[in-house]
């Protein structure tokens, strides 16, 4: 009987640590979801999809990139908000488009601008959650190939994450700068989010 109450109550000593160890994910869960979901409406991605992942291809991308950022950009200058920014680029459509066509050397472009899931993304000066995200998509030829993410509004790809822009407040900063303050963990939480999201809408 002794042996048998031992192992009772190791057994409910684990169960209480799993069971707290799952409020804690829930919590941090909840919490990342709010604080993703906080960022994602401010920000407008870039995504660039090569035709294949031949060299020149990926080297193509690139110049493809440069030549919508370049058109982009000013566009977008005095938005002051991700709100604004999809209206203009929603307007200019067309625009961007030729751009893109302006260094694709002949080949087929699609853009268009939607919703789309994104993954962790780390840049020189800072990182992105995954999470879903408003996207300025820009497909080339077959869009067999790697991708290239980044953000076109407000324009952190093209400029040092120093100080907060485009609607981004100091606490956004802090979720994304590289500065050693913990930005993994607050990634996690805002991953176990999705995770969760993903799962229940799969039922």
């Amino acid at each position: 009987m002794t042996s048998l109450k031992k192992y009772s109550t190791r057994l409910h000593t684990a169960e209480a640590a799993m069971l707290l160890a799952l409020g804690i994910s829930l919590c941090l869960a909840v919490w990342g979801g709010a604080q993703s979901s906080q960022l994602s409406q401010k920000l407008v991605r870039l995504h660039v999809v090569a035709a294949s992942d031949e060299q020149y291809e990926q080297e193509l991308k690139l110049r493809v990139r440069d030549a919508v950022l370049d058109f982009a950009e000013p566009l977008l200058s005095d938005a002051s908000s991700a709100g604004e920014a999809r209206e203009t680029l929603l307007e200019n459509l067309d625009g961007i488009k030729a751009a893109a066509e302006s260094a694709a050397e002949g080949r087929p472009v699609s853009v268009t601008l939607r919703e789309e899931n994104y993954p962790t993304r780390r840049y020189e000066d800072f990182s992105l959650p995954a999470g879903r995200y408003s996207s300025l998509r820009v497909v080339l030829g077959d869009g067999q190939g790697q991708n290239w993410w980044c953000v076109v509004f407000p324009p952190l790809c093209t400029s040092a994450v120093t100080e907060p822009a485009g609607g981004l407040t100091d606490d956004d900063m802090r979720v994304i700068a590289l500065d050693g303050s913990g930005y993994v963990l607050r990634f996690r939480a805002m991953e176990l989010w999705g995770e969760l999201r993903d799962l229940f809408d799969g039922d």
